[in-house]
């Protein structure tokens, strides 16, 4: 049987498996007797690793098949500082999972969107969590978190863009109805003070927020980078989610 590699974001870990992706999603999102049930964020991961901080050894003694023949499904080979361990040029295609194991896949891309003249909410979802307002683009925004020089920084990031509608622009728009976040006022503080301090390149707006809504407030997409490099992993447009996906639209937003 094939052996596959999976980076999870939630939790962080790096596992091995003799499942093919579409059904390492549906396991890791409702477990073997779907007696679990929960969001999974992964990317599948290409056999080849740079460094030697995982131990891959005696990988096909350690994931092989039960006695019945069975696949082993998941063998978990790093549960710690997983991505700033993991080439970013081995990342395949992102799988976002509902809880009912809907799956979306999104592609690889190393194009990044144009620059816009706004504010913007940035969900960091690896290694931290924190929601983020910047007035930094994404490329921007990664260098500036991932930067040795700052005080404060982490080696490599994972975030996504969540959508703020006209609050991107303008902090004071009324009639958000597509900015459906619960401390409203506390977000346009944030927003307020980037805009009115161009020196200011990002303000914490939660600290550990909740992720059951994230699905339905991505705005263009989620990006994977450092330093050097960043790649971005295009969300489909509305007209697309109702259309093409519907069904694992359907469930995100329930």
């Amino acid at each position: 049987m094939a052996l596959y590699f999976y980076f999870s974001i939630l939790p962080e870990a790096l596992i091995a498996s003799m499942l093919p992706p579409e059904d390492f999603c549906a396991y890791l999102a409702v477990g073997t007797k779907k007696r679990a049930s929960d969001q999974a964020i992964l990317f599948e991961v290409s056999g080849v690793f740079e460094i030697d901080y995982f131990d891959l050894s005696n990988l096909e003694k350690r994931c092989a098949p039960h006695s019945d023949g069975t696949p082993k499904h998941s063998l978990y080979l790093c549960i710690y500082r997983v991505l700033e361990h993991l080439s970013l040029k081995a990342l395949k295609d992102l799988y976002l999972v509902t809880r009912d194991a809907r799956i979306l896949q999104l592609p690889k891309m190393s194009q990044i969107p144009s620059p816009t003249a706004r504010i913007h909410l940035y969900q960091e979802l690896c290694p931290v969590p924190p929601l983020v307002a910047s007035a930094l683009e994404p490329r921007e925004f990664c260098r500036f978190m991932t930067n040795p020089a700052q005080p404060i920084q982490v080696p490599k990031l994972f975030f996504t863009e969540l959508r703020l509608g006209e609050l991107g622009t303008n902090p004071e728009a009324e009639g958000c109805r597509d900015v459906p976040y619960k401390a409203l006022m506390h977000l346009r503080d944030c927003l307020r003070d980037i805009k009115s301090n161009p020196q200011k390149h990002t303000k914490t707006v939660d600290r550990i927020p909740p992720r059951s809504d994230l699905y339905r407030l991505v705005e263009s997409g989620f990006y994977i980078g450092g330093q050097e490099e960043i790649y971005f992993y295009p969300f489909p447009s509305e007209l697309e989610l109702e259309d093409k996906y519907h069904a694992w639209w359907r469930s995100a937003t329930l």
